[in-house]
C-alpha cells in the first residue's frame, strides 16, 4: 500500500521541526555566560537558532530532492509541464514565513525591551531599573542589575573613557584608574561611559553586553558579573586603523579579593581605611 504524499510530507515536516528545536537546544556555539545579562540573551539565540536549522534542513533538502526527483530523463530534450499555479501553496508558504517573521520580531523586542535596550542612552528619566538614592544617579539594564534586596548593595560606579586606542576605567570611589576593568562577582557594575574622539563599542562576549559609546552622548550599561575570571573586552565599532588593537579585559574577582585590590591600588588608601565593597 502505498503511503499517500500529504502524509509523508506530514511525517518529514515534524521530523524537520523536532531535529531543528533539538539542535537549537543541544548545539552552543556561544561563548561562556558570565553575567545575569546572558541567560536572557541566549534564550532568544537558541530560539533563532532552531529557526535556522529547519529552514537550512528544509529548503537543503527540499532543493537535493527536487534535483534528483524531477532530474530530465536521458535522451528526453521536450519542455517541462506548464503549470500554471497553485494558489493554497502560494497561501501557504507566505502565511508560514510572515508568521515566523512576526514571532521572531515581538519575541526580540521584548528581550531588548527587557535588557534595557529601548531606554534612551542619556536620559535617566527612564534607565530607572536602579535608582541610587544616595548620589541621585540611575542606571539601565536587565533587572538582575538593581540594588540587591538582600544585602542592599549598589552598583558599584565606574567610568569608562574610549579613546584611539583604548578604554579607560575610573573607579570615582576609590580613585583609581586603570587598563583593565576590575569587578566583584555578584555585585551590580553601573558603567558610564563616554568617547573622546570617534564612536566606539564596549562589548564583552561572555556578558553578552555590546553597546556603543558616542561622542557628547555619556552612555549608561548595567551588569552583574556571575562567574570569576578574565574576559575579553573587544572594541566592535570601526574606530581607525588600529581598531583590531583595541582591547582591553574584564577582570570578574571575588568580593574579598575585588576589596584588596582596590586597597592596593587606592591612592587614598590606609591599612585603616575600610573597604570600598563589602563582602
Amino acid at each position: 500500500m502505498r503511503i499517500p504524499a500529504s502524509i509523508l510530507t506530514l511525517l518529514a515536516g515534524m521530523a524537520l521541526v523536532l531535529t531543528g528545536l533539538w539542535v537549537g537546544q543541544n548545539i552552543n556555539l556561544l561563548p561562556e555566560d558570565a553575567s545575569l545579562n546572558a541567560p536572557v540573551y541566549d534564550e532568544l539565540f537558541k530560539v533563532l537558532f532552531s529557526i535556522g536549522t529547519i529552514l537550512l534542513i528544509g529548503i537543503t533538502g527540499l532543493i537535493v530532492y527536487s534535483l534528483v526527483r524531477f532530474r530530465r530523463v536521458s535522451g528526453d530534450n521536450g519542455d517541462g509541464v506548464a503549470i500554471e499555479g497553485n494558489l493554497p501553496l502560494e497561501i501557504l508558504w507566505t502565511a508560514i514565513p510572515a508568521v515566523v517573521v512576526l514571532f521572531v520580531g515581538i519575541y526580540s523586542y521584548d528581550i531588548y525591551d527587557r535588557m534595557g535596550g529601548m531606554a534612551p542612552l542619556n536620559d535617566h528619566s527612564m534607565h530607572a531599573m536602579h535608582s541610587d538614592a544616595s548620589d541621585g544617579r540611575t542606571w539601565a539594564g536587565i533587572s538582575p542589575v538593581a540594588m540587591d534586596a538582600s544585602t542592599g548593595t549598589p552598583p558599584l560606579p565606574i567610568d569608562v573613557t574610549a579613546i584611539q586606542f583604548a578604554f579607560i576605567f575610573h573607579y570615582p570611589d576609590a580613585d583609581i584608574t586603570a587598563g583593565e576593568l576590575h569587578v566583584p562577582v555578584g555585585q551590580p557594575v553601573a558603567l558610564t561611559m563616554k568617547a573622546n574622539d570617534v564612536i566606539h563599542a564596549f562589548w564583552v562576549p561572555q556578558f553578552r553586553l555590546k553597546q556603543d559609546v558616542i561622542p557628547g552622548q555619556p552612555t549608561l550599561l548595567s551588569f552583574t558579573a556571575t562567574k570569576p575570571g578574565r574576559y575579553p573586552i573587544v572594541c566592535a565599532e570601526l574606530c581607525g586603523p588600529y581598531h583590531g588593537g583595541m582591547r582591553s579585559t574584564v577582570v570578574v574577582e571575588e568580593p574579598q579579593t575585588f576589596a584588596d585590590w582596590v586597597a592596593q591600588n587606592s591612592p587614598a588608601a590606609s591599612p585603616d581605611a575600610p573597604t570600598a565593597v563589602q563582602s
